[in-house]
């Protein structure tokens, strides 16, 4: 099953896997509410935040029609639409599913940087990434990417290629929005001092102290030196990054200890305290998804 040349056959097979479906019309949007559901008649679905009180039984508001039912699916009701309909479309929350939507080349790069590689789609500009597991939806979490899942449909462009991987905190993580404006006169918080990482609370290590060190400065210099905005960003990067040189030692390694330096350098500069934490325990975890 390739692409949607018949989009009902293409939403019934869907829909026996499971998937929640709905029909795109030209333009790839989805058919307008009836007239009963017109300008929230029904009572709508309020900021389409959830699938809402109404029953309509005609493929309205958007992804919230979306079914898996095929009575639905082949009843008189949507016969019409299914007539016009150019392309299928799926809710992917509706089937445990999240789609990292990625609308060019450079946000593809970031992700085969920064993501763990998952089942992955072509799109005309760029590509899905599917992984298993429901999140919130949001645009715009980063240049060129979205996050469709709960609240979003997706076009069906055929099955993509690859295992389909769980969805990461890395990408749960990319809907929280960063604040690293320093505070007027000062920084938005501070943390008291804490102890450093050094060969006590390493014994499993296999690299030397001197190499250890050197790599964490580096990374701590990369944060403390964004002091307009992006701190966090980079906190996730660096402790993504420390974490992988240590993906072959027996351990332990010391890695909480290397995650509270790069939270209170990423605290220094503004982050706050319970983003920084969140950002460097992704980076963490995500080293280690990748590793194992």
């Amino acid at each position: 099953m390739s692409a949607t040349s018949d989009p009902l056959r293409v939403a019934l097979a869907l829909a026996a896997a499971g998937v929640p479906v709905l029909p795109l019309r030209q333009g790839k949007v989805p058919f307008g509410n009836c007239r009963s559901c017109k300008d929230g008649a029904c009572g709508g679905r309020p900021n389409m935040k959830s699938a809402g009180a109404c029953q309509c039984l005609a493929p309205c508001h958007a992804w919230a029609a979306a079914t898996t039912d095929p009575h639905i699916l082949t009843s008189p009701v949507w016969a019409p639409v299914w007539s016009e309909a150019v392309a299928v479309a799926y809710h992917p929350g509706g089937a445990r599913l999240t789609v990292v939507d990625l609308d060019n080349a450079a946000a593809v790069a970031w992700a085969r940087e920064m993501l763990p590689p998952t089942r992955t789609v072509p799109t005309t500009r760029g590509e899905h990434w599917i992984y298993r597991g429901a999140m919130q939806s949001a645009n715009a979490v980063r240049p060129g990417l979205d996050i469709k899942s709960l609240t979003q449909y997706a076009r069906w462009l055929g099955p993509g290629v690859g295992r389909m991987a769980v969805l990461p905190a890395v990408v749960r993580a990319l809907v929280v929005k960063e604040d690293t404006t320093p505070a007027r006169g000062g920084v938005a918080s501070s943390l008291p001092a804490r102890a450093t990482w050094d060969r006590t609370v390493a014994t499993g290590c296999r690299h030397t102290e001197r190499y250890v060190r050197t790599g964490l400065e580096r990374g701590l210099a990369l944060v403390r030196a964004r002091t307009e905005s992006g701190a966090g960003s980079q906190a996730f990067g660096v402790a993504r990054f420390l974490a992988a040189q240590h993906a072959g030692c027996p351990g332990p390694c010391g890695l909480a200890a290397i995650g509270e330096e790069i939270v209170t350098a990423a605290v220094s500069v503004g982050v706050p305290e319970a983003y920084a934490r969140r950002a460097v325990a992704n980076g963490l975890e995500t080293a280690v998804e990748r590793a194992a």
